[in-house]
């Protein structure tokens, strides 16, 4: 089993980990400075979801993002990078429970769809997110290593740490 971290920990940042369970499964983690409540939001509700998913630094501009949320309902993604032909992801809802878990499809209109498992463990105010990837097979795993898909995740999740926080205190939580 190897484990990679995508980043080191700082004194005032939390560390992602990425690790690859098996042949097919690849795992992110990551502790999130913020209730349950307000990350599974973050995942939820586009007008939050549009201000973390992309990494800044990534030049790719997200579009649009229209969510139906619910077991059943489908998503879709439409992403820009620096004037090139808008590119589409887009799958459906398996499971939809608020706060834990999350579970959608990564549809790429063929035979490589990916499922994804997000979890939501709060303990003392803070989120261990666990965002679970099951590919249907260990070429469709290695092709999406080595296409640099998951190399953002740290950034991303920084984003969505910093999108948290800034929630939790616009509510005024203690």
């Amino acid at each position: 089993m190897n484990t990679r971290r995508e980043s080191e920990p700082t004194p005032t940042k939390n560390r992602t980990t990425v690790e690859r369970k098996s042949e097919r499964e690849l795992a992110v983690m990551r502790t999130i400075n913020g209730p349950a409540r307000i990350v599974f939001e973050a995942f939820t509700k586009p007008e939050l979801f549009k201000r973390w998913w992309v990494p800044k630094s990534c030049g790719l501009s997200l579009l649009s993002c229209a969510p139906d949320v619910r077991v059943g309902g489908k998503y879709r993604l439409l992403f820009s990078h620096s004037g090139s032909e808008p590119i589409a992801f887009f799958g459906r809802y398996i499971e939809v429970t608020p706060h834990s878990p999350l579970v959608w499809t990564n549809d790429k209109g063929d035979d490589s769809e990916a499922v994804t498992t997000a979890t939501f463990e709060e303990q003392a105010g803070k989120t261990l997110l666990v965002l679970h990837d099951l590919y249907p097979s260990k070429e469709a795993l290695d092709a999406a290593i080595a296409s640099g898909s998951t190399g953002g995740m740290s950034e991303t999740l920084d984003q969505l740490d910093e999108l948290v926080v800034t929630q939790g205190a616009s509510l005024g939580r203690s």
